[in-house]
């Protein structure tokens, strides 16, 4: 990962933090000196990972459930960072169903729409010129279209087009919102791995470390040109 310390003194809230994408983003904004929250559901897992940061920085964790309690969520977190110039809301889940039973439907439009707007609707009132947004979609939900991918798919496009309606909201306040689109995240981060040999040679998948720096670059000033964009994240595995 880069080690100019490109975010230092940066306030950044990660919501939806698991311990492979959530987990290296985090690492990656500690070592270029960011101060960050990370929220998650898994209070155990949480707990490991804060552990693990914070001899990297200065790293909090919050055990809220960002859907029920977003205002919660986010005045914790203020109050440890002292306002927010960056977030990231990542809150996972896939379910396959079809048409035909459409069990994931509730679930999924809850994880990839519902909330990551209400998280924004709280947290933006906290943002300033500069500040960024970004969202995780994926690439099924903005390439091909899989069978018994119905209310993953809907999902996920969803967050797509989210990015692009924030964006233009938030364009005149100078607040960018993107998103990366993986394929598919390969395993768990651990901190301080060499990664690169983890790559795959084929396929559109990779270590969460690659993902976690195109979203590090987000939040950057070097990226200050990008907004409304969904990234493909995919070794263009989807037009080869």
């Amino acid at each position: 990962m880069r080690g100019e310390m490109a975010l230092k003194g940066q306030k950044v809230l990660i919501v939806g933090v698991s311990k492979g994408l959530g987990y290296a983003t985090a690492y990656a904004l500690l070592k270029q000196g960011a101060k960050v929250v990370i929220v998650g559901l898994e209070k155990e897992k949480l707990g490991e990972m804060e552990t693990s940061l914070k001899k990297y920085g200065e790293v909090k964790a919050l055990h809220i459930d960002g859907v029920k309690e977003p205002k919660r969520l986010v005045d914790e977190s203020v109050a440890f960072l002292g306002g927010i110039d960056h977030l990231s809301v990542m809150i996972g889940g896939y379910v396959e169903d079809t048409v035909s039973d459409p069990k994931g439907l509730d679930e999924m439009l809850t994880n990839h729409i519902k909330a990551p707007i209400l998280i924004v609707r709280e947290a933006v009132g906290h943002m300033h010129e500069g500040s960024t947004i970004t969202l995780v979609s994926a690439m099924k939900g903005i390439s091909k279209a899989m069978p018994n991918q119905l209310s993953y798919g809907i999902g996920k496009a969803g967050t797509a087009k989210a990015v692009q309606i924030l964006a233009s909201e938030l364009a005149p306040r100078h607040i960018r919102v993107n998103a990366i689109a993986p394929q598919q995240i390969d395993g768990e981060f651990v901190p301080e791995r060499d990664w690169k040999p983890l790559r795959k040679k084929d396929g559109g998948s990779a270590p969460p470390e690659d993902f976690a720096n195109v979203l590090v670059w987000l939040m950057s000033e070097d990226s200050w040109i990008v907004n409304g964009a969904v990234i493909p994240t995919d070794r263009g595995y989807s037009v080869i």
